[in-house]
């Protein structure tokens, strides 16, 4: 299962944007998105895409439920190791840069 991963974009640059995600930073395309994305938007990210720009009155409850999915899964929680993975993807893309 693949899950994607909400994150707030800091910085737009063309086509690539940085995005925070619970602290981590990292670059993320977005070709795929259908929508324009602005500094302040959340997007969802998969593997390196936005894949969607989440609209601001659901930022809130999808981030309660990423925050609760990863407070709360025990480590044969599937979901939350997709969401797990996804950060520390991340994290480790920081610690190359």
């Amino acid at each position: 299962m693949c899950l994607g991963v909400p994150g707030k974009v800091v910085e737009v640059a063309g086509p690539m944007a940085t995005v925070d995600f619970w602290g981590v930073r990292r670059m993320v395309r977005l070709d795929l998105v259908d929508e324009p994305v602005s500094v302040g938007d959340y997007i969802l990210n998969h593997v390196g895409f936005a894949i969607r720009r989440i609209p601001e009155e659901d930022i809130e409850g999808t981030l309660a439920l990423y925050e609760e999915l990863l407070k709360e899964a025990d480590a044969t929680d599937l979901m939350a190791a997709d969401v797990r993975g996804e950060l520390d993807a991340a994290s480790k893309g920081r610690d190359d840069q």
